[in-house]
């Protein structure tokens, strides 16, 4: 019997317009890595039935990581990890008041038996986000693997071996 081989597919959603400006780097990062994506506004408390839907319907739809970027009391991840069997990152977005460390708390603060992987807070948590689901995906599939190998590749070879 044949298997069609599966296309990865890593989901990017976000709770609002202004989270894109930190959510676009898991894009560029995946861009970068060859590795296929999806990225949807899909709030947690503003679109509750669009939220259900997403991540019920994630797995049919080739789905094989989620990252989830949320501010403020980032009930975004944990909610979709409750919905959901896919992994789920996390990506703290940086806020005003608190400048992102109150999105960190929730996010890394799940009960046992629904996990959240949590990255750090803005921009620099959005592009290891981005690297960890493509570190995931690469153990499954040996062309993101390549991709990925070379990228690191690349990242050592830019560090000088004594100062200047």
């Amino acid at each position: 019997m044949k298997y069609k081989k599966k296309s990865h597919k890593v989901s990017i959603v976000m709770g609002s317009q202004s989270d894109y400006k930190t959510m676009k780097n898991c894009e560029k990062v995946l861009k970068i890595l060859k590795v296929n994506y999806e990225t949807n506004i899909v709030s947690a408390h503003r679109t509750p039935d669009r939220l259900y839907t997403y991540a019920k319907k994630a797995e049919n739809n080739n789905i094989s990581i989620i990252i989830a970027g949320a501010g403020g009391s980032a009930h975004l991840p944990g909610m979709i990890a409750a919905i959901t069997r896919i992994p789920v990152i996390g990506v703290p977005i940086e806020s005003k008041k608190l400048k992102g460390l109150d999105s960190l708390l929730s996010i890394a603060q799940m009960p046992k038996g629904i996990p959240v992987g949590t990255v750090a807070i803005g921009e620099d948590g959005a592009i290891n986000a981005g690297l960890y689901a493509a570190s995931i995906i690469a153990t499954y599939d040996n062309n993101v693997k390549k991709t990925l190998l070379n990228w690191r590749k690349k990242q050592t070879s830019k560090v000088k071996k004594k100062p200047k």
